[in-house]
């Protein structure tokens, strides 16, 4: 048995739906039982980029799957495990380069490539991690395939190894021995191991659930352009106004167009069709409502486009000015992107200067794709990105090469640190020069963090309860209590003493103008002397963000 392109694509698909199936397992093996826990949906998302894909592929070499998978994800890696997911694919589309089909020696040393490419790309590998599971069990696979060429028996291998290191991870890193957990990622890592067994074994995993859309196979690949009848595929909805049947609708749009449906409920109905004259469908149809949405694309250039080699563009690229411009000119030497969460958050931002805001932050990290995207957005020679949060700063990292632009990315891991930043910013200076002076800024930054448990847990020796608000300063819990003035007061005092000039209170959905108020009145009473201010947020998952400077 060897790996061609088709059986590759089915490992993956079965690995990333075993994946999909579990995901919520994964996001629950988080250190803290706090709202952040999303290891499991970043793994999955970034796999599912991939899958749909390979979906457009079809009688590709295993060169050309693996490659294709392997530049899916790096676009689409989501949080620091999608992002070593990402290197991991991209480690062995590099191994599989060139190969119709793969042996178990060749697919043993391809996992080899693997490791060594997201060693390679990470700054301070730490060991505990799917990092180490991969590296684990892909020894294992390339010692195991020297004497055996059974590539269901390798991956039978791989996963037992695999299952070891991973079970080790809680003793190898002091973090997960603490709250005494398994690595997420490598848990990930190990059902994707589980999954491709699956697949090849014949019983491959499908989705419980909805299944991740993927883009529809391209009909232009059957179709030449004259073959096209009616060019302007058209679709659009009504909010109905009265009760009329729509059969002369039908009737008469079956006359102008083909491939006609008319779906309706009670209050509105949506209309698909191909038509020359998409105007006139229009028209007649608000004869019978309001028109609400309408989506128009013309075929033929699409068609065109695409036998050209060309991307096809859609009503997509209406709200995205890179994909019809590429990239904004240079019109200044510095611009900024910023991730954050919250109206009043990307207001400030905003105010601050910076040129675009990606929506994002605890629990919904955004992909390289999302800040790859704002950054080509920019009209700047030289754009620093500000992430604001541990887990989206490799992603942002993935973006540098993607793009002709200079990408600088500031190691931001919270909100206040990238406030100050940008505090920080002189146009007179030099790239290194404000690089030093915005890393040096985050360090200036104590941040404290107040969210809701969303489970009972143990941990450093706090018994947590489901629904308790908990304190986070710098990371560390300090802590746990259903009284939230009584978080509010630990903060206090644990801002105290750093004996702070600037105390910053960030007020998210969770909290109330009168809540607020009782915030602010906790920290004029513990620290007299700092200069307070209260701002509205508007963050998701933290009732407060809190920093002292």
């Amino acid at each position: 048995m060897t790996i061609d392109a088709a059986r590759f694509a089915e490992m993956m698909q079965s690995g990333a739906a075993l994946l999909e199936n579990n995901k919520q397992h994964v996001n629950d093996l988080n250190v803290f039982p706090v709202p952040d826990g999303d290891t499991g949906s970043n793994m999955s998302c970034t796999i599912n980029t991939g899958i749909a894909e390979l979906a457009k592929l079809d009688a590709a070499s295993l060169s050309l799957a693996a490659d294709k998978f392997a530049s899916a994800l790096l676009r689409g890696a989501r949080g620091n495990s999608g992002v070593i997911l990402s290197l991991l694919f991209r480690g062995i589309s590099k191994g599989l380069k060139g190969k119709d089909a793969a042996t178990a020696a060749e697919f043993a040393a391809s996992l080899k490539e693997g490791v060594a490419a997201a060693y390679n790309a990470v700054m301070r590998p730490t060991e505990g991690t799917i990092l180490t599971v991969a590296r684990v069990s892909s020894d294992a696979a390339v010692a195991f395939a020297a004497g055996n060429d059974d590539l269901i028996a390798l991956l039978e291998r791989t996963i037992e190894v695999a299952a070891e290191a991973l079970a080790e991870t809680t003793d190898q890193n002091p973090v997960l021995k603490k709250a005494g957990v398994i690595d997420a990622g490598g848990e990930g890592y190990l059902l994707l191991l589980k999954g491709m067994l699956a697949a090849l074994n014949g019983e491959p995993v499908a989705f419980s659930g909805e299944v991740p859309t993927a883009p529809a196979k391209n009909v232009f690949d059957v179709f030449e352009t004259e073959n096209i009848t009616f060019a302007f595929d058209t679709v659009f909805i009504v909010r109905k106004t009265g009760k009329k049947s729509l059969d002369p609708l039908r009737h008469y749009l079956n006359g102008i167009g083909d491939s006609l449906v008319i779906g309706e409920d009670d209050e509105a109905f949506k209309v698909h069709v191909h038509t020359n004259v998409p105007g006139d469908a229009l028209n007649a149809a608000q004869k019978y409502g309001t028109l609400e949405l309408a989506k128009i694309e013309n075929m033929r250039t699409q068609h065109d486009d695409v036998a050209a080699g060309r991307k096809a563009h859609t009503t997509d690229d209406l709200d995205d000015e890179e994909a019809l411009f590429g990239p904004a000119a240079p019109e200044k030497p510095y611009g900024f992107v910023s991730v954050c969460a919250g109206e009043g958050m990307h207001e400030l931002f905003r105010e601050l200067g910076v040129d675009a805001v990606v929506d994002g932050g605890q629990t919904m990290n955004p992909s390289t794709a999302d800040i790859l995207k704002a950054v080509n957005s920019v009209p700047a020679e030289t754009v620093f990105v500000l992430p604001n949060n541990k887990n989206i700063i490799m992603a942002a990292e993935q973006c540098a090469p993607l793009t002709a632009k200079k990408v600088v990315v500031i190691h931001s891991k919270t909100i206040p640190q990238g406030i100050t930043a940008m505090y920080n910013f002189d146009d007179s200076l030099t790239t290194d020069e404000l690089t030093g002076i915005f890393e040096n800024a985050c360090t200036t930054v104590h941040t404290a963090l107040i969210t809701n448990a969303v489970r009972d847990s143990g941990f450093d020796g706090a018994s947590i309860r489901e629904g308790e608000y908990l304190a986070l300063l710098d990371g560390t819990l300090i802590a746990n209590t259903f009284d939230l003035n009584a978080a509010l007061a630990a903060v206090a005092d644990a801002f105290a003493a750093f004996d702070p000039d600037i105390i910053s209170i960030y007020r998210g959905v969770g909290a109330d103008e009168a809540s607020a108020a009782q915030a602010e009145a906790v920290f004029d009473k513990k620290l007299p002397g700092a200069e307070i201010t209260l701002l509205d947020g508007g963050q998701p998952v933290y009732v407060y963000i809190l920093s002292a400077e």
